[in-house]
């Protein structure tokens, strides 16, 4: 019996080494989609190196925003369910609510800001919550 065990895990090592190398068109298509995702970033990010103060903060903030709604705009696109629209929804109104938050660092009356934006980031995921499944879930 102890021939068959070597043999066994060979192939069953080889059956998975297959599996592992032979990725769907769509898998294949999606990693590309994250790298061009991630290229992006990196490019936005390197643009934002030049500037100074708020404005390098908000660029930032942008920056990944970007990032973050063109990951989950890949994942609907892939996964067509509700649960993935609905994240799509909820990382758009993350993503705008976050350049909110930075661009009140500049404003006068900063608190109103924030107050302003938390409130237009609540209705957008209270609307991302409806399309989606009844409540809005982090």
């Amino acid at each position: 019996m102890p021939f068959k065990m070597p043999s066994v895990a060979a192939a069953l090592a080889l059956a998975l080494a297959a599996t592992a190398q032979a990725q769907s068109p769509d898998r294949k298509a999606k990693d590309a989609g994250q790298e061009r995702i991630e290229a992006a970033y990196e490019a936005d990010k390197a643009r934002c190196e030049a500037m100074d103060g708020n404005a390098h903060e908000v660029c930032e903030a942008e920056a990944k925003a970007k990032q973050k709604v063109a990951k989950a705009e890949l994942d609907a696109r892939h996964d067509t369910s509700p649960r993935a629209r609905r994240k799509l929804e909820e990382a758009r109104a993350e993503a705008e609510y976050d350049v909110a938050k930075q661009r009140c660092e500049a404003n006068k009356d900063a608190s109103v800001c924030r107050k302003e934006a938390k409130a237009r980031y609540d209705r957008a995921r209270a609307a991302a919550g409806a399309s989606g499944s009844g409540a809005a879930q982090k």
